[in-house]
């Protein structure tokens, strides 16, 4: 990592690694969302950070000033051999009007509720499998031992790549969303061995065609075309990347919420009924995910003079807690009844895997709580939250207490 200047006042210079941001951004965010609703900074070549649920709206849902070309704040608003626009280099999350609608398209079926809820048993069968493999043991970290576990099986099957290279997506996770600080001249070496998986895995599906979402995509034609090799990779990283650390970093934060808050983990312990309404409430108040855009030409919005490719980071988190949208924004109400969180993002680029992350999360809870009822923080170790983009615990400490 670079070593990196202090913020001092991150209405004039946010920074979303820096360590006060990843520990706890709640406070941040509501004192910019009443001094200064759009905040400024001057690192990673410039960038624009809304915390109003307006703003955020209103910048999702204009693609004629706001660009998607890269989804992730770096130091690098120029990537070497990047696709430009509209198509970019993950569609549909890359990609623009009027190539977007055909991208995402493409992936519904496969998200769709049916396909998706097919997937429960195995889903259900994998987490009892992690929490045999804890042994029943008293002390246990539910994120590296648990959470982030799901997520890499899951989209294995659904991608048809080896169950047992989890590690490995863990490290593609780590590069492509922990690693941002680094110069472009260091972090772009980080991609090749990601690359290369990739292109072993298309070989592979190529010679031992198979019923999977990989395949599908090798074979499925567009105006009469198959897909590039391109489009085919960067869609699997999408898939891949996106599908496991923004539903881990999910998992993780709701069950650190039902550990310090043992009112709410009795609640779902004998109300299961209530699960719904958590899930979705846990989405709101926890939400993991922000999500990057690029100005398209100098202007002016929302009284900010913006220019050509400065950064916007789209805090769909901070706009779930603004209290012009939601009632009591910045508390956690396990019953919220009505409930339309930006949690999977909003316009035309709402996260098309929601359905898959919904059951992933529920699943992941339901069987957590029924095999430990009662469980607190491990006072003794310390819980680590992810910097940059996606918001989850790295590391949670739980003692078990029944």
């Amino acid at each position: 990592m670079t070593d990196k200047k202090p913020v001092v006042d991150f209405a004039t210079d946010w920074d979303h690694t820096d360590p006060r941001w990843v520990e706890d951004p709640y406070p941040i965010w509501q004192d910019l969302r009443e001094r200064c609703p759009v905040a400024h900074t001057e690192r990673y070549g410039g960038g624009w950070f809304p915390t109003t649920h307006d703003v955020v709206s209103a910048i999702a849902n204009d693609t004629e000033h706001f660009t998607s070309r890269l989804v992730v704040v770096t130091n690098n608003k120029y990537p070497e051999g990047a696709p430009p626009a509209p198509i970019g280099g993950a569609p549909p999350i890359t990609s623009d009007p009027p190539f977007h609608a055909i991208a995402r398209r493409l992936l519904l079926p496969a998200f769709a509720p049916g396909p998706i809820n097919a997937l429960e048993p195995q889903i259900r069968a994998l987490c009892r499998k992690h929490l045999d493999e804890l042994n029943g043991e008293s002390f246990i970290d539910a994120a590296s031992q648990y959470a982030q576990y799901i997520p890499p099986g899951v989209i294995a099957h659904m991608l048809g790549f080896p169950a047992e290279d989890g590690e490995i997506f863990r490290d593609f996770v780590h590069v492509v969303l922990d690693l941002i600080d680094l110069s472009p001249e260091d972090r772009a070496p980080l991609f090749v061995p990601m690359a290369e998986y990739f292109d072993q895995q298309i070989a592979d599906h190529v010679a031992h065609p198979r019923d999977d979402l990989t395949s599908y995509l090798l074979n499925v034609e567009v105006a009469g075309a198959k897909l590039s090799p391109e489009h085919v990779r960067g869609t699997m990283v999408l898939i891949l990347i996106a599908g496991i650390d923004t539903t881990w970093s999910a998992i993780g934060a709701s069950l650190w919420h039902l550990a310090t808050h043992p009112e709410d983990l009795g609640r779902l312990v004998n109300e299961p009924d209530l699960m719904p309404l958590a899930i979705e409430e846990f989405l709101r108040f926890y939400a993991p995910v922000t999500m990057a855009r690029l100005v398209k030409d100098d202007m002016e919005f929302a009284g900010c003079p913006m220019k050509k490719d400065d950064w916007i980071l789209l805090g769909f988190p901070a706009a779930n807690r603004d209290p012009a949208a939601f009632d009591a924004a910045d508390t956690f109400v396990i019953d919220r009844a009505l409930n339309r969180h930006a949690a999977f993002g909003l316009g035309i680029h709402r996260c098309v895997g929601s359905n898959l992350a919904r059951l992933e999360l529920r699943v992941a809870i339901e069987e957590f709580i029924a095999r430990y009822a009662k469980f607190e923080l491990d006072s003794s170790k310390v819980v680590t939250w992810a910097q940059g983009q996606v918001r989850g615990p790295r590391h949670l400490p739980l003692r078990i207490l029944g």
